[in-house]
This record gives C-alpha cells, sequence and structure tokens, in this order.
C-alpha cells in the first residue's frame, strides 16, 4: 500500500500544479481593471477649410475652400473687388482707401435667417474689420453695417486710438458688450470664433468663451436698436434673415475655416 500511496501523492501534486498553472494562466490573460487600461486615442486634426463626415450629417457648409473665392463678391457689386485676394488658404482683406465704405464683400449664393457660424480669423497691428449677418443689399445702402448685425473684430491690444466698450472685440457691435477677458490674442494670431443666432437667442464666442449673449427683438434689445449708434440708421436689424459678409475696413485682415449651419 505505501508505494500505491506515493503515487497518489504524486499524481495529486502534479495536478494541482496543473491547475495552479492554469489559474496563473487564465489571470494573466484576463482584461485588466480599468484603472490599469491604459488606450491612446488619437487626436483626428481636419485640414484648414474642410468639413468632417460628422459636421457634414449635421448640415454644415462651408463658405470657402482655402482656393476659389466662389460665390463671394462686393456688397451691391458684380465681381469681387480686387482688395480681397486668397493667401496661403485664407481669404484675405488688403485694406483699401475708401475710408470704412466701399471694400466689403457677402457670400450671395444663401441667405440665412437662424445660424451656427464659425470662422477663423487674424489681423494686422492696429487693424479693424467684422462679420455680417442679416445682411440686405439695396443701392441706397453704402455698406452692410447699414442693415446687418457685426460680430466685431479687431486688435483690441493694439488699436491706435482708445476703443469706447461697444466697439471692442467679439462683441455685437453698438448693441451688447463683450466679456472678453482671458481669450484676447496679440495681433497676427489665429483667433476662432463662434455666433449662434436664434430669434430665442444669440450667443457670440471667442477662443472658446462665450462673450456676449442677448435675446433678439427683446424690449433690451429694441431699447439700444432704438439709440445711440443706430438713429441715423433706420433699417438697422429690421430685416430677420440676409446674407453674410466681411468687412475691409482699411487694414489687412485674414479669414479661413468659414463654415456655417442653418438651424
Amino acid at each position: 500500500m505505501g508505494s500505491r500511496k506515493y503515487e497518489i501523492d504524486i499524481n495529486m501534486k502534479y495536478t494541482r500544479t496543473a491547475w495552479i498553472a492554469l489559474i496563473s494562466l487564465a489571470w494573466a490573460c484576463s482584461p485588466k481593471p480599468a484603472e490599469e487600461v491604459t488606450e491612446e486615442v488619437a487626436e483626428v486634426i481636419l485640414p484648414d477649410n474642410s468639413l468632417s463626415e460628422d459636421e457634414k450629417s449635421a448640415g454644415w457648409m462651408l463658405l470657402f475652400d482655402g482656393v476659389n473665392t466662389d460665390g463671394w463678391r462686393a456688397f451691391n457689386g458684380d465681381t469681387l473687388p480686387p482688395n480681397w485676394t486668397v493667401e496661403d488658404g485664407a481669404l484675405k482683406g488688403l485694406g483699401h482707401d475708401g475710408g470704412d465704405v466701399g471694400g466689403d464683400i457677402v457670400f450671395a449664393p444663401l441667405e440665412f435667417e437662424q445660424f451656427e457660424m464659425e470662422f477663423t480669423w487674424k489681423i494686422a497691428t492696429g487693424g479693424n474689420s467684422g462679420v455680417f449677418y442679416h445682411v440686405v443689399e439695396d443701392p441706397k445702402y453704402a455698406a452692410p453695417y447699414y442693415t446687418g448685425p457685426e460680430y466685431q473684430v479687431i486688435d483690441q491690444l493694439g488699436f491706435p486710438q482708445p476703443l469706447e466698450d461697444w466697439q471692442s472685440l467679439a462683441g455685437d457691435y453698438a448693441m451688447y458688450v463683450p466679456d472678453f477677458e482671458g481669450v484676447v490674442k496679440p495681433a497676427g494670431e489665429w483667433n476662432v470664433s463662434k455666433i449662434i443666432f436664434t430669434n430665442e437667442k444669440a450667443e457670440y464666442y471667442l477662443n472658446g468663451k462665450k462673450t456676449v449673449e442677448f435675446v433678439p427683438y427683446s424690449e433690451d434689445w429694441n431699447t439700444k436698436r432704438n439709440s445711440g449708434k443706430w438713429d441715423d440708421f433706420t433699417d438697422y436689424a429690421i430685416s430677420k434673415s440676409g446674407l453674410i459678409a466681411l468687412q475691409d475696413h482699411g487694414s489687412e485682415v485674414w479669414f479661413k475655416n468659414i463654415k456655417i449651419r442653418p438651424l
């Protein structure tokens, strides 16, 4: 019986060893706890002046492809004026000698009412420009600002004259004063701006920060609309739809990644 017992002990020993090995292998191959798993997710960086598949599905459209100026022309004109060109994938305003009117351009194929719009821009030292919406064309209007609200684009840090608060960067020009604290960049650096406009609420953004929020056509809006700057512009912001326009206010300015989706 001794040898038989020894054989049984040996078999049990090998059996235990085999089970331990199997359990160890299973543990090694099993998924690790979430805290031990590190997974690198590659960031998808889109080329300038392009849309992702998700953006296309959501209804976004490009107003500028980085190469052609199709769709853009002078305000109240037929062709693109010579003070605008394409440079390194950006739509560039060269500046002009006509004061504050005469050099602005519109995207003429489409009018927009409620929308979300994004654009990337930079401006020369001391420069001034703007992006307009709900612009109406007519020979009686000398410039887009006669009818269209403006997202103010300006060299906030280097403008040669003192700025009133209502003239400030990323504000609703001469209507709502912006809060741009912490997001202003020097002239020559790229900025990302956004406008969200619905009849219930409008919001402006600069480099990820909301700078302005207001309720269009509200009592407060009408008070601002009917006083001060707009006393002599009886058709300002009356139209609830219109064209998108870019301002040439005499200084160099660059725009790219101009995209919009109707809401």
